[in-house]
């Protein structure tokens, strides 16, 4: 086994960053986890992780604040750190851009600054929807290349890694990892917040919002979350072969044709109707899913007309993963929400058949 680390972890309560701190503590290393309240760390599978002497510590911090708001002795251990690992961000869409800025731009440039201190090498999570409003293929060696973000998020994203690429090229040792759109645990389904594109399934599947901008041949990527924490703990322990590369976490590829026709599948669900963007008008939805439009579908409709592709080189031969087959994934990730009833009743479960009078049992 590699030399045990010590590793700051901003955001370890989050999504992403409780599974990341589970890897590293199951491994042997120590982490120091940022928390903005002490709620816990929970991981997706619900085991709530507890602190250890040697193997977690719990800070109470504020990223958006100049040395993340630690009290004197937290400062004094998070100097200690062999790592940091910058997970912490505001992910929800339709905020306002100061939120944003607050959080993943200033709270970047304060992270930045611990990490230049005692030039702390920095695996940092962006997206890989810096890529902006474009079509192609996206490559791993890109970030500003003209492109339009989609979002204020987006926005965020970009200006926050535009940021730690200048600090790599002043000298701080940096690897990033984007991931795409983070959804359940690629062998169940399961997640533990029903965030990113789950909203979306809702709206749609109840027939919320029936007709949609969107071309049929757009392309959703979705990435499971113990593959986005896999990859961004082995960029963080074997941070020698990662530095200065930046890792595409991506996933299962998915066209809004495959993305119908699999929700078709499932007789309870609503199917939405894409109509080209050009041809779409919000104001001609009846009041009540226009609603539903302007609430929650026109925050991610950019990515029903994004026909992109994530280059994935470098992290493919940094940590191969294999993301199988596309519709198959998208299922487990809807049978788990009928299952928790997030989509709606469970279906009622089929008993075993009866064996007849003087059969074997």
């Amino acid at each position: 086994m590699a030399d045990a680390l010590t590793v700051l972890v901003t955001g370890a309560g989050g999504f992403v960053g409780a599974e990341v701190t589970a890897r590293l503590t199951a491994a042997g290393h120590t982490v120091l986890a940022l928390l903005h309240h002490r709620t816990g760390i929970v991981r997706n599978d619900g085991r709530r992780l507890r602190p250890a002497p040697g193997a977690l510590t719990p800070l109470t911090g504020d990223i958006t604040r100049p040395g993340l708001g630690l009290g004197r002795d937290d400062r004094r251990l998070a100097r200690t750190a062999d790592r940091i690992v910058h997970c912490a961000a505001v992910t929800d869409f339709g905020l306002p851009d100061e939120r944003y800025d607050d959080v993943n731009v200033r709270g970047t440039r304060h992270v930045l600054g611990v990490a230049l201190a005692g030039r702390t090498p920095l695996v940092h999570l962006s997206t890989a929807y810096v890529c902006g409003e474009r079509d192609g293929t996206a490559y791993e060696d890109e970030l500003d290349v003209g492109q339009t973000p989609g979002n204020g998020y987006e926005r965020s994203k970009l200006t926050a890694e535009t940021m730690v690429r200048k600090a790599a090229a002043e000298g701080l040792p940096v690897t990033v990892v984007r991931p795409s759109i983070v959804t359940g645990a690629a062998r169940t389904g399961r997640v533990r917040d029903f965030k990113t594109v789950y909203p979306v399934l809702k709206v749609f599947t109840r027939g919320l919002v029936s007709t949609a901008p969107g071309h049929y041949d757009a392309v959703l990527d979705l990435v499971p979350v113990d593959r986005v924490a896999g990859l961004v703990t082995a960029a963080c322990v074997r941070f020698d072969a990662a530095e200065g590369r930046t890792l595409h976490a991506a996933g299962h590829e998915l066209t809004l044709r495959d993305f119908s026709d699999v929700l078709a599948e499932y007789p309870s669900f609503r199917v939405p109707r894409f109509v080209p963007p050009s041809a779409f008008s919000a104001a001609a939805l009846p009041g009540r899913e226009r609603s539903y439009y302007e609430r929650v579908i026109a925050h991610y409709d950019t990515y029903f007309r994004r026909r992109v592709h994530f280059d994935d080189t470098h992290a493919a031969a940094f940590s191969p993963w294999r993301p199988g087959r596309g519709r198959a994934y998208l299922r487990r990730l809807l049978d788990h929400c009928l299952a928790t009833g997030y989509l709606g009743t469970p279906p009622p479960k089929t008993p075993a058949a009866r064996p007849a009078h003087g059969s074997p049992q």
